[in-house]
């Protein structure tokens, strides 16, 4: 075709020189003209085809296709292969020119073909993540070294089509470049080893609710991939943690409180020692009416009073033998009513206990767990219980132990200040 359009410029004047450069301007021209085209016929007619069946059938996953735009992807190839196929027509031979657009054609060719498949690799990778498994073992990272390494040989493949070179020769050339590239490669060769770890060891996934303060994040993992981990905090805020600082760093998950079925409640109510003192008979029929106290009221009481007969033990001091005390009831209280509460776990630890005394009080500890996990209803489960014991420590005789406010010192001065002025009085 060159040699036919040559001659004709020719024969209409054109000198010899002239007529073969024109016409080779005009083959490109109307080379990439006919690229385009047929590039847009497949881009603005074929694809949308396509992607209309596709959205139509009853497959799920192939709509994912769709939405990483791989067949418009695939599209783009059409004018590079037909540029590619068409050359040698235009330019038979061994023509410089034909050469380099063949050469330049190739590259465009690898470099298109990897967008193709990188596009397909996140297709992939959402169908993947849309099942269950992907919850315990994510592929993030393979993905994403993956494509690393595609785009390094496609790097490598079109240098070597471009310079007319063994892509095997560029590779020598690289290999002996192995420190400088660690050096450039060292953030993303840290975080493939770490996200393997991750994954090998089932250590944090999509989903996990994780604490790692030196980075300020508290909340759940919404990505994983080779560099970074992203924590969506409670503040809703983002934190972006290196993915080999989860290897490196001690972090807290609480996937294991998930997966439990239960949510510990662990909580102290400092009970003031002043208030503490034995149970007289007035106290114990008191207690007798608080429904959940009744039936452990007899049998406790029926157990002191069979040690006392058995031991002979002199009951006209309350030190002497066994008796039962205020805080001892309420803590048989406490227990009676979290065992009555069908949000409590009974399956899991369930203790009520004194811890050491402290200058604020002595501490009765709850720790139970609750059978809701969700983080309002948890707060919510705790609330009540703890509202209802505050609220129920003073029928026991027991005082919470709080320290002085504004108003009990006010209070505190004013009754002194009344108690002086009525002595006043009195020696008036």
């Amino acid at each position: 075709m060159l040699e036919f359009l040559e001659n004709w410029m020719v024969n209409q004047g054109v000198s010899s020189a002239i007529a073969g450069g024109s016409a080779k301007a005009l083959l490109v021209v109307a080379l990439v003209l006919v690229a385009l085209l047929a590039g847009w016929i497949a881009i603005k007619m074929v694809i949308p085809l396509m992607e209309k069946a596709v959205r139509k059938s009853s497959n799920q996953w192939d709509d994912t296709l769709v939405t990483n735009r791989f067949f418009r992807k695939l599209g783009s190839l059409v004018p590079v292969v037909v540029v590619f196929l068409a050359v040698d027509l235009v330019f038979p031979g061994s023509d410089q020119l034909a050469e380099v657009v063949r050469r330049t054609a190739l590259a465009l060719f690898v470099f298109l073909s990897v967008r193709v498949l990188v596009s397909f690799l996140n297709s992939a990778m959402q169908i993947y993540d849309s099942h269950e498994i992907s919850r315990d073992r994510s592929i993030r990272g393979y993905v994403d070294i993956l494509k690393i390494i595609l785009w390094v040989l496609a790097l490598i493949v079109m240098v070597a089509v471009l310079s007319d070179r063994s892509p095997w020769g560029i590779m020598s050339v690289l290999g002996g470049l192995t420190a400088v590239l660690l050096l450039v490669f060292k953030d993303t060769i840290l975080g493939f080893v770490a996200s393997l770890q991750l994954s090998g060891n089932n250590m944090v996934r999509v989903g996990d609710w994780i604490e790692m303060p030196k980075y300020g994040a508290d909340g759940d993992v919404i990505d994983v991939s080779i560099h970074t981990v992203k924590v969506q905090n409670w503040d809703k805020t983002i934190t972006t943690i290196p993915t080999y600082s989860l290897v490196s760093n001690s972090f807290k998950n609480w996937r294991g409180m998930s997966e439990s079925g239960g949510r510990r409640i662990k909580r102290s109510i400092f009970i003031d020692m002043n208030s503490i003192r034995f149970c007289d008979d007035e106290m114990l029929l008191r207690f007798q009416e608080i429904d959940l106290l009744r039936k452990y009221l007899v049998e406790r009481q029926q157990e002191i009073n069979d040690y006392n007969v058995r031991y002979e033990v002199n009951t006209m001091s309350d030190i002497n033998g066994r008796r039962q005390t205020n805080i001892g009831v309420f803590r048989a209280y406490v227990i009676a009513y979290l065992k009555a509460n069908p949000k409590i776990h009974h399956e899991m630890t369930f203790l009520v206990r004194q811890l050491q005394p402290t200058p604020q009080g002595l501490p009765l500890e709850i720790y139970v767990f609750s059978t809701d996990q969700v983080w309002a209803n948890f707060e919510a489960i705790q609330a009540d219980i703890f509202d209802h014991l505050l609220a129920a420590i003073p029928e026991f005789g027991l005082k919470v132990f709080q320290y002085p406010s504004g108003a009990d010192l006010g209070r505190f001065l004013s009754d002194k200040s009344d108690s002086k002025s009525e002595g006043w009085a009195l020696d008036d």
